[in-house]
């Protein structure tokens, strides 16, 4: 009961700021107040109810076409327990009551144009019904919310998750509930909105930390992803994982009572490929190696007429025994790990042999020059859905069992009184998820449309018992592979669950100024495509500018220094993949909570007050998904917007 109460107090503390948002006043009279979360009164009365209950759903939904028995709709914006502003919708004028009055001209245009912080905000009091829909669709199966920039389709998706753990939270909480998202810049923006709706179980991820022990944050030219994102990968990491060590022993010799005993280079991959038929783990089968071993060694030695030989287990138990032998074995089939199977890869030679027939020689030369510094650079993000079916491939060498100690034993052979629940609890801390959990029961997939097929088989490893919720934006994909290829593997890891499909058509984050930038950009070369609209007007066009490339660095720190003075929240700088460290030396003196740096791949799904693009042109010209990173990029600011381009015949390379 202490634990619970605890527990609960810490919630309240922590809502305590907004926490009311809503109120509805019905046809019956009954007046409803909405807010985080619920709280009761001393005779068990609602006070709140929580946005995420049933009853909580008119306030999202109902509209004047469909007013659902509610006669006024109230949004309340608060400061500590200071009320700061009044919005409201009188959704059933013919029902409203003489005296009842109605203030406030639109909560969402309010709340849209109030700076950014850091993160990402919540948009619980703001969430409009075509997202409520999403976020209330059936727990199982897969649901699938599809939109343009600045929909809200990342809000959805997390408030989607907060929504199941409170409708069914012995299964998604005891589950658990995994949020993926495409970089580690993303993640760390998104990671306080659960918190900030009382959710703090959840379990979020970048795809390049997924693996664990891994937090990749390198991103790889569009040419180079694509193949190591590319099925082709799995059979090139299967000729692999069947190879010889590399620098491993060619031979073994042996002196036993007199005769030597040999296996040459021939024979010991016999013994190893037997050993590893089609379809088996290497780590799981070494001991399949070893008694090869030890099969070839005793018909040679019986053959020989070794004097003296003992039964077959005494000889394999003499072998044993010896230093050189243990050596041997160490040498010639150690337990690997996915590194260093990946670091064969650095190797022109068997690159080239395990890519033959597979890959093109041109492939083969990006790979290679991808993977040339590997062993100084680390994995890149791709890298870690390779590394992640490389463990698949391997298995992992069995564990001795461990003996698990009595939490409630002390010194002397003394034990705590405890009760059933202090028991209980420690049996479930004891059994708690390891670092490589894949039994989840919800798995969130943010930015999918640039989720290669071997990143969708790493994900559906994790979510082969759950169900799934995936956003994204066909016309922001930098994926340039296969298409067929992709959806098959999105199919696989997704499964035959039934699907829920939702597309959201508005634009809350971009000015309609700006997003006619965007908007121009992509139907170039997509005309006919389906854009969201944009329904906020700042009255401020974006400013472009043309600089030659002596002058960029100067230009950049100016233009970033008068958006720091424009804005009163963030702005963000986005650059090209390769300029982004030479951009953040430029702006060191600017550096500051306010001012990010990133690349146009880093910037997907992130949100900023005012963006300033350096180099566009290169953005578009660099593979040919660069005019949809290029759309991403330009849609990324809430009220200005700025571009540096280069003068015709300058420079175009980072310096």
């Amino acid at each position: 009961m202490v634990f619970h109460a605890a527990r609960r107090r810490h919630v309240l503390d922590a809502e305590h700021e907004g926490l009311v948002f809503g109120r509805l006043d019905l046809r019956s009279g009954q007046v409803l107040h909405v807010g985080r979360l619920g709280v009761r009164g001393e005779r068990a009365e609602p006070l709140v109810i929580d946005w995420r209950a049933p009853a909580a759903a008119a306030f999202y939904q109902a509209t004047a076409a469909e007013p659902r028995d509610v006669v006024r709709r109230r949004m309340i914006s608060s400061s500590g327990e200071r009320v700061t502003r009044i919005e409201d919708d009188l959704l059933d004028p013919a029902a409203a009551p003489e005296d009842m009055r109605v203030v406030g001209d639109g909560a969402l245009l309010a709340s849209l144009a109030r700076a950014t912080g850091r993160g990402m905000r919540d948009i619980v009091a703001t969430i409009q019904r075509e997202q409520d829909e999403a976020i209330r669709s059936p727990a199982s199966g897969v649901t699938i919310v599809s939109g343009g920039p600045g929909t809200g389709k990342t809000a959805v998706a997390l408030h989607r998750a907060a929504y199941l753990l409170y409708s069914d939270r012995a299964r998604f909480a005891g589950g658990g509930v995994l949020v993926v998202g495409p970089s580690g810049v993303f993640v760390n923006y998104i990671s306080s909105v659960l918190p900030s709706l009382g959710e703090e179980t959840a379990t979020l991820h970048s795809l390049g930390s997924l693996v664990e022990g891994l937090n990749a944050t390198r991103s790889e030219p569009a040419a180079v992803a694509t193949v190591k994102g590319s099925l082709r990968m799995r059979r090139v990491l299967e000729r692999a994982v069947r190879d010889a060590v590399p620098d491993g022993p060619t031979e073994l010799r042996l002196l036993y009572r007199g005769e030597l005993l040999r296996l040459d280079a021939a024979r010991l991959d016999r013994i190893r490929d037997r050993a590893l038929p089609r379809g088996a783990r290497r780590n799981e089968v070494r001991r399949a190696g070893i008694d090869g071993l030890f099969d070839a060694l005793w018909r040679q030695a019986r053959d020989l007429r070794v004097g003296g030989l003992p039964s077959q287990p005494d000889f394999e138990d003499d072998l044993a025994e010896r230093p050189e032998f243990r050596d041997f074995l160490r040498a010639w089939w150690p337990r690997l790990h996915p590194r260093h199977v990946l670091g064969w890869l650095a190797r022109p030679d068997r690159l080239r042999r395990y890519a033959e027939g597979i890959l093109s020689r041109a492939e083969i030369r990006l790979l290679s020059e991808s993977y040339r510094r590997l062993a100084e650079d680390g994995p890149s993000i791709p890298d870690v859905a390779l590394l992640d079916e490389l463990d698949e491939l391997m298995g992992r060498p069995p564990r001795p069992a461990r003996r698990r100690r009595d939490p409630f034993q002390v010194a002397g052979g003394v034990r705590e009184v405890t009760t059933t629940f202090d028991r209980r609890r420690a049996a479930r801390d004891a059994a708690g998820r390891p670092e490589d959990y894949r039994e989840y029961a919800h798995v969130v997939v943010d930015e999918s449309q640039d989720v290669s097929p071997m990143q969708w088989r790493m994900l559906g490893r994790r979510g082969r018992l759950a169900s799934w919720t995936v956003v994204g934006d066909p016309a922001q994909t930098a994926w340039t592979g296969d298409a067929e290829e992709l959806s098959r593997a999105r199919d696989k890891a997704l499964g035959n669950r039934r699907r829920h499909e939702f597309t959201l058509s508005t634009n809350y984050r971009n000015s309609a100024e700006i997003f006619a930038v965007a908007a121009e950009v992509i139907r170039e070369r997509y005309p006919d495509l389906a854009l969201p609209t944009a329904v906020r007007s700042t009255g401020v066009p974006p400013v472009a500018l043309t600089v030659p490339a002596a002058e960029l660095p100067a230009t950049v720190t100016e233009a970033t220094r008068r958006l720091l003075s424009e804005v009163d929240g963030t702005v963000g700088v986005i650059t090209p993949v390769p300029r982004r460290d030479e951009v953040t030396d430029w702006l060191a003196a600017l550096a500051g909570p306010r001012l990010q740096v990133v690349n146009a791949l880093q910037a997907k799904g992130m949100e900023y007050d005012g963006v300033l693009l350096v180099a566009p042109a290169e953005i578009r010209a660099d593979s040919s998904a660069g005019v949809r990173t290029l759309y991403v990029a330009l849609s990324r600011a809430t009220q200005r917007l700025t571009t540096v381009d280069l003068t015709e015949g300058s420079d175009t390379g980072p310096a």
